[in-house]
């Protein structure tokens, strides 16, 4: 049963995050904008681009990155009053532990972390498409793609499509080429064509100036010149145009099945992918994982009271966050599984945050 002081916590700590987000959300969008301005003006964004289309749709990702530290920071500030002002060391006096001050902080880092998980694996993606195309358009940062040239996928077994170029905005692959194979050994079928373009309203490939050349098992070729070819493959533009940042841009059931067809197509370099994909469900942890770490360290009155409070605590965020970063570089190149890369820093903190926990004075 809630007390009324538990619910006064669940008031002021939810307040103090969205007030946080809020202002920390304006502070990046701001310095964003100071960094990108002469992009914007050298490529032709117009500023009501800018701020009516990017930003807006910017605004998910970056509640999504600064969450975590919203959460926490908000859990040293509130608990770091309560400490100053002696209503910490009043609430054990009287019999309260810990783990029962923990309780309204815990209730609303799950229901965040639930909420998260939702928010980061379905409405962040959706908003990132609009804004990693404006990124491609008119930033020099724009997301760098992984494959241009000389593309090879297995579109089924015993068959494979090659692309010379592929251009990722117009969709049109240069110089194609799908060879099928029999008992994946004997070459049966060969198509050429100088361009290969996608027709998303028929959901096939349009193949021009193609060229078809069928082999018989006695060594004999036939050949057929054909204008307009349209086929249907099991390769999609996505899978030929990757980007760095592509399952930024999937929710995750659609990054799951994107994942596996480029596994089915014999596809290399996806541990980024991977990483991403599995972050997607890891990366909502550190909401709760913050609450862990948060409270013990603010219950604890400090020479220089809640500067010194905010400074450690800043200390800790930013560790965290630096051991992420330290970390997933290791998942793209699969030095690491990506699924460890993923979900190991959070393990890390969240065996520091249950030691904190049981090493702070009950």
């Amino acid at each position: 049963m809630l007390t009324t002081f538990d619910r006064h916590i669940l008031l002021r700590f939810s307040i103090s995050i969205v007030v946080l987000v809020t202002a920390l959300v304006v502070f990046f969008i701001v310095l964003d904008y100071v960094e990108h301005i002469d992009d914007f003006m050298d490529r032709g964004a117009k500023m009501r681009q800018v701020f009516l289309i990017y930003y807006p749709s910017y605004v998910p990702e970056m509640v999504k990155l600064i969450s975590p530290l919203a959460v926490f920071m908000s859990c040293v500030y509130l608990t770091g009053r309560l400490s100053q002002q002696l209503q910490i060391a009043a609430l054990q006096t009287s019999g309260v532990s810990l783990q029962r001050l923990l309780l309204p902080y815990l209730i609303v880092g799950l229901v965040l972390t639930a909420t998260m998980f939702w928010f980061n694996g379905w409405l962040v993606p959706q908003s990132n498409v609009v804004r990693l195309d404006f990124e491609e358009r008119f930033l020099k940062e724009a997301p760098r793609q992984i494959d241009s040239n000389d593309i090879h996928r297995q579109e089924s077994p015993g068959s494979i499509v090659t692309v010379a170029f592929f251009d990722r905005r117009s969709q049109i692959g240069h110089r194609a080429s799908l060879q099928r194979f029999s008992g994946g050994k004997r070459l049966e079928e060969r198509i050429d064509a100088i361009r290969m373009q996608w027709v998303d309203s028929l959901q096939v490939w349009r193949l021009q100036a193609a060229v078809r050349r069928t082999f018989t098992e006695d060594g004999l070729e036939r050949r057929e010149e054909i204008a307009v070819l349209d086929t249907a493959l099991t390769v999609f533009p996505r899978d030929f145009a990757r980007t760095e940042k592509d399952v930024q841009s999937m929710t995750i059931p659609v990054a799951r099945e994107y994942i596996d067809a480029l596994n089915r197509a014999g596809a290399d370099n996806l541990g980024r992918a991977r990483v991403e994909y599995y972050s997607k469900f890891s990366y909502p942890i550190a909401n709760f994982i913050l609450v862990l770490i948060g409270v013990p360290l603010a219950s604890v009155r400090r020479r220089g009271g809640q500067a010194v409070q905010l400074g450690i605590g800043l200390a800790i965020a930013f560790i965290y966050l630096a051991v992420m970063k330290f970390v997933e570089p290791f998942g793209y190149t699969e030095a690491l599984k990506p699924v460890v890369a993923a979900w190991l820093p959070h393990a890390v903190f969240f065996i520091i945050g249950f030691v904190v926990v049981a090493r702070t004075r009950k």
